[in-house]
């Protein structure tokens, strides 16, 4: 009897301390949310502060000085927009108030629509777009482009493919290349997205998902982006009941690979 309390004692404790562990995980999560909430916004807000203090300063009269500020002002607020609108996403996804639209499209037209929309972005780094080979499933006898139908929200595919694409250009490589392909699952089709760019160290990979996690903090602030496309991408595609998945190596390149349900 005394045995039986004891194991069941110690199997109580065992269990506490897992739900202890996984809350001081989830507190650690928490306080480096909020932590890089604020300073992803406190980054805009103190620019703008500048630029506003300036103006008022005698700034507005020099025309050297007015519309320059005035500008960088805009982009400030601009970027402060992006990521509310952004967070707001990421939450109605997880709460399920983001409902998808489901429709029949070419999944290949849009990648090329997705090229054009960027093309300029790469081209500022020599970045050169290509459609993997995969002939058998892309091309007819005639060597006509074959459609691949898929069934989709197509706005919030056209969201992951940008944002995936955008952030190949970003930490690619000058005069390299993003590379998307695609593959017959059976019932879904796999999209890849592979660049030859700088690559992810291995202890990223899992966390590249999250939430403002940047792999390169100075970096990446750099580049104006908001540190939750990813998490973005990640929303969409689960909530497409879908999965998504990552490799990479440093100084060869990452891929991105994702599923979508065929349009038959």
């Amino acid at each position: 009897m005394i045995s039986s309390v004891n194991r069941q004692v110690i199997r109580w404790a065992e269990d506490k301390k897992e739900e202890i562990d996984q809350l001081k995980k989830l507190e650690i999560y928490r306080r480096e949310f909020l932590g890089n909430v604020s300073h992803e916004l406190k980054t805009p807000i103190f620019n703008i502060q500048g630029y506003v203090l300036t103006l008022l300063d005698g700034g507005l009269d020099d025309p050297h000085i007015n519309r320059e500020y005035l500008l960088r002002t805009e982009k400030s607020i601009n970027r402060m927009i992006n990521i509310v609108e952004d967070l707001e996403n990421i939450s109605k996804f997880e709460v399920g108030e983001l409902k998808l639209e489901f429709t029949r499209f070419d999944l290949f037209a849009l990648v090329k629509e997705v090229f054009e929309f960027l093309e300029i972005t790469a081209g500022k780094k020599n970045i050169k777009f290509h459609l993997g080979e995969n002939p058998a499933r892309l091309r007819h006898s005639g060597g006509d482009e074959k459609p691949v139908f898929v069934n989709a929200d197509k706005e919030r595919i056209r969201q992951v493919l940008i944002n995936l694409l955008d952030n190949s250009i970003k930490y690619g490589n000058d005069d390299g290349y993003t590379k998307v392909s695609f593959f017959d699952m059976d019932e879904n089709i796999l999209v890849e997205v592979t660049d030859n760019g700088l690559g992810v160290l291995q202890q990223d990979i899992p966390r590249l998902f999250e939430r403002f996690y940047r792999t390169d903090k100075g970096r990446s602030r750099e580049q104006n982006g908001t540190g939750l496309g990813l998490s973005i991408v990640k929303h969409i595609i689960e909530a497409h009941r879908q999965t998504i998945n990552v490799r990479s190596s440093v100084g060869v390149g990452t891929t991105f690979a994702f599923t979508v349900k065929k349009g038959f």
